[in-house]
Parts: structure tokens; C-alpha cells; sequence
């Protein structure tokens, strides 16, 4: 039973109860290739110690934010402000570091706040493709626990953003995601926090890289770690880079 709620909803010990432990590293501009990691509500970055891990096995550069909020470790604000906040935070990077472009993989509402962040603060220019983990794109019922965790929407609006035809996703389907952006959508079908049908993707008129996969046996949490997702994410990182050396 604790191994199920713990691949739903990530280690207590290492992503809630334990600090900050992923390596500040500052040479991610100097790889050949670059990947921002955004997770999602009330995680930590430590979900991605793993991804991270592997990424760099690739020689594949990873950086990830703090995104604050709740006790100033847990991502509580809401998508529209975190994705306004990355795209300041971004810009002053990539001019201290002569980073021009990256790639972007997003753990649920963090591939929110990563497509808020492309289609309303500018991240068009500077993202190279972005893949979505079990993000709920057409929103997802179980945010409404979130509502009550959060007091109704008093400690943060982010769960009432993620609620299916909220305000925030009725404006992100009315502007197009940008043909020129490779996006990917993986999810499973035993992710119990976003349901696979609220992650399924829908190519729309002009765009042909939108991509959908489905892995079996992977809970929300568990999409960080799992190696099938991995080799996905890895998949869909290559194909975007040798579709651009080609170029």
C-alpha cells in the first residue's frame, strides 16, 4: 500500500520531509544541449534527482528552479505567475551564461506553467521542444483535493487553475501552441493524480509535432524516475536535436 501511494504521490522522506538536495551545477549552458526541469503542485525539485542523473549521463545539460510558495519549498503559486517569473529568471540566465536556447520537460502543472511560460511570456524564442509528464492539459477532477488542501483557493489558486474548462486552460486551447515547438505528451494509464484522458493531446491545424505516448504501471510521481519514461524523454530529445543538425 505504501509503495502505491508512493508512486502516486513521491517519497515523504526524499521530495516532501528532506531539503534541497539536487547539486547546484552551473555548466548546464556548456553541453551541447540544455533542459530545464519544472515539477509540479506541492512537489520539490528533488523529484528530479533521478531524471536529472540520466540527462547528464547523456551529456545533456539540466538545470531546475526553486519554484517557492507554500513554507517557501513547495510550488503553490499559481501557473500564470510561476510562468512570468521562469520567463525573468530565464532571461537573465541565459545572458550571464550565452545560453540561447533549451528544451524544457514539465511534471504535471509544471508543463503548465512551461506552456503558459512559451505562449504568453515569449518562452517561444527560446524553447527548442517541450514533453509533458502526466500533465493534465484538459485539467484533471482530483485538482479539486488541491482546492481543499489549499483552503478553497485562500493558500494558492493553482489547484482551481488545473480544474477542467478553468479560466487558465479555456485561454492556453485558444492560442495555439507554436507549430514550431515539438510538444509531447506521456502519461500512464495508472496515474490516479491526472487521468490519462486529461493528458492526451489533439494536433491542431498547422501543427504536426504534437506527439502522444502512454506508458502501463507508472504512477504520477513515478514518471520522474521510471526508465520506460526516460528512454521517451530521451527519444523525444533526440529526435528534435538530430532533426536540427540536419537542418
Amino acid at each position: 500500500m505504501y509503495q502505491f501511494f508512493r508512486n502516486q504521490l513521491g517519497s515523504i522522506r526524499k521530495v516532501y520531509l528532506k531539503g534541497n538536495t539536487i547539486i547546484r551545477r552551473d555548466d548546464f549552458a556548456s553541453y551541447p544541449e540544455t533542459v530545464l526541469l519544472l515539477h509540479g503542485f506541492f512537489q520539490t525539485r528533488n523529484i528530479w534527482e533521478v531524471m536529472e542523473q540520466r540527462l547528464r549521463r547523456e551529456n545533456i545539460g539540466v538545470f531546475s528552479f526553486d519554484l517557492g510558495g507554500l513554507l517557501w519549498r513547495f510550488n503553490t503559486r499559481s501557473i500564470t505567475e510561476q510562468a512570468q517569473n521562469i520567463a525573468e529568471k530565464i532571461e537573465s540566465i541565459c545572458e550571464r551564461r550565452q545560453l540561447e536556447s533549451f528544451h524544457i520537460v514539465g511534471h504535471s502543472m509544471g508543463g503548465l506553467i512551461a506552456r503558459t511560460y512559451i505562449q504568453q511570456f515569449g518562452g517561444d524564442r527560446r524553447v527548442k521542444s517541450l514533453v509533458t509528464l502526466g500533465t493534465p492539459h484538459h485539467g484533471t477532477p482530483t485538482a479539486i483535493l488541491g482546492v481543499g488542501l489549499m483552503g478553497g483557493g485562500l493558500l494558492s489558486v493553482s489547484p482551481l487553475q488545473m480544474l477542467p474548462r478553468s479560466r487558465l486552460l479555456k485561454r492556453m486551447h485558444e492560442t495555439h501552441f507554436p507549430a514550431h515547438i515539438p510538444l509531447t505528451s506521456i502519461f500512464s494509464r495508472q496515474d490516479l493524480v491526472c487521468p490519462w484522458w486529461a493528458s492526451v493531446l489533439a494536433p491542431h491545424h498547422g501543427n504536426g509535432q504534437i506527439q502522444n505516448f502512454q506508458v502501463n504501471n507508472v504512477g504520477h510521481s513515478e514518471l520522474t524516475s521510471s526508465s520506460a519514461v526516460y528512454q521517451l524523454v530521451l527519444q523525444s530529445l533526440r529526435h528534435r536535436i538530430n532533426r536540427v543538425q540536419k537542418q
